[in-house]
């Protein structure tokens, strides 16, 4: 069980990323809400995650209920029409920790690659709502990997920046539902331009290998 258990709303819930991470979080101990534009939608993957055993309740809510209702908030949606939804659940994400693992990436016929975008993801998500503690975290971790049954991902590391000293640090305490140790403190919420585009790489290391890649740190005294 962790230390101090969150109501944590995953928005996007339903989508590949943000169902992986709502059940890390509930396998673990944390109440977690999965938000989705469809009320519906959300209550099904809830459903799907209670089935596979987990110590944390699980509900579905339409998003801005989902956000409402909670202390953290994560964001896993995609960047098409990112910011028009931030901006809609601005009044519901006020004054939350804001957890933003949405990736800017295009895709041709070369493969992936990072979106030339003005601000983060993260950034923007900042600006939109001023109020909001956002951090950036969980861009690397596998969808698949997550909805595995391993225990924990020992094999890789979170990397999580932002500004809010309290915020990260709360955030790579989470990171510990995932990987069984903290995340890894990256600097200032500016760096998540330089941590979004990076799953573009790992993207192609995946397909290059037949693998399921993910960032480990090493050097890293006392974890």
């Amino acid at each position: 069980m962790p230390q101090i258990a969150h109501t944590i709303a995953v928005v996007g819930g339903t989508g590949p990323q943000g169902r992986g991470l709502a059940y890390r979080f509930a396998r673990h101990g944390h109440d977690v809400v999965v938000g989705s534009r469809s009320a519906e939608r959300a209550a099904e993957t809830a459903a799907e995650i209670r089935d596979r055993g987990i110590t944390g309740q699980v509900s579905g809510a339409a998003n801005a209920d989902a956000a409402a209702g909670a202390d953290v908030v994560v964001l896993a949606v995609p960047y098409e029409g990112h910011d028009e939804l931030v901006a809609s659940l601005a009044d519901a994400l006020a004054e939350k920790v804001l957890i933003s693992c949405v990736n800017p990436l295009g895709f041709d016929q070369h493969g992936p690659y990072g979106l030339d975008v003005s601000e983060s993801a993260a950034e923007s998500a900042a600006r939109l709502v001023p109020t909001a503690r956002v951090t950036g975290a969980f861009h690397h971790v596998s969808a698949v990997t997550l909805w595995g049954p391993e225990e924990f991902l020992s094999h890789e590391d979170v990397l999580v920046v932002g500004d809010d000293t309290e915020a990260v640090d709360l955030v790579c305490d989470l990171a510990a539902t995932v990987t069984g140790r903290p995340g890894v403190k990256g600097g200032r919420l500016r760096l998540a331009r330089q941590l979004e585009p990076l799953t573009a790489v790992l993207i192609s290391i995946n397909k290059a290998y037949k693998t399921r890649s993910g960032v480990a740190i090493s050097g890293v005294e006392g974890r």
